[in-house]
């Protein structure tokens, strides 16, 4: 298992994450278990505000500059949540920073479907190349921007939901696309907003159904249907 810390000297233009490589079992750690603390782990470091943004079209940028290291970036996402007040953080065991992002941290850049009928898959594929199947775990959206145009997204990192229980323990972070554990606030996950072209693809295979005594336009995908928009009646 390795771990990412986020802090960079002053110095770098770009954060050069270091990677520290657990101990093999049986083996003595550097840093000796702390009473008091989950699992002997003092809670996350609090680095406030990283000046790390993604942008809308799904570039990461760090101090202005874009980080153009693809693997660097995939290094990042890796680690990114999003807080049940929207924001967005980058998240280890030792340090946790904010980020800020213009709309959704992903990008979904293609799109391929298998089957047909009400069990055909709609298999995306994200600009950091994380594939996502939509259905019942990773639903698809459409919101209406400010312009009237459709914008499209689709869940690619299920959030947690909240169980009532046992009192938080501090420092304590849940694992993306798991079950928050008793007394865990919810998370909202991740989404990917749908390239142009995408959208497009998916009005190319929707069909019309009646939901609720109305008509909508929408995919089918995993045995579940999406609205994609509403059909307007015929006058």
């Amino acid at each position: 298992m390795v771990e990412l810390t986020l802090f960079d000297p002053p110095s770098r233009a770009v954060p050069t994450p270091t990677l520290m490589q657990k101990p093999d079992r049986g083996k003595s750690s550097a840093n000796p278990t702390r009473p008091g603390h989950p699992g002997g782990r003092p809670p996350a470091i609090e680095l406030g505000d990283l000046d790390m943004r993604i942008a809308r079209d799904g570039a990461w940028f760090y101090r202005g500059s874009p980080i153009n290291r693809t693997a660097l970036v995939k290094l990042f996402a890796s680690v990114l949540r999003r807080e049940p007040d929207g924001s967005y953080w980058l998240v280890t065991p030792a340090e946790r920073g904010r980020v800020t992002v213009e709309d959704a941290p992903f990008i979904a850049v293609a799109v391929d479907r298998e089957g047909e009928g009400r069990e055909q898959r709609l298999i995306f594929r994200t600009n950091l190349d994380e594939i996502v199947t939509a259905g019942a775990d990773h639903k698809l959206r459409v919101e209406t921007a400010a312009d009237g145009a459709p914008a499209p997204y689709i869940l690619v990192r299920p959030g947690l939901e909240a169980r009532p229980g046992l009192e938080a323990r501090p420092g304590l972070e849940a694992r993306p696309g798991l079950e928050a554990r008793p007394g865990l606030e919810a998370r909202p996950g991740l989404e990917a907003r749908l390239a142009r072209p995408v959208f497009y693809e998916l009005v190319e295979w929707g069909e019309e159904q009646s939901i609720a005594g109305a008509s909508q336009f929408g995919v089918w995908s995993s045995g579940v249907f999406f609205r994609l928009g509403e059909l307007d009646e015929e006058t």
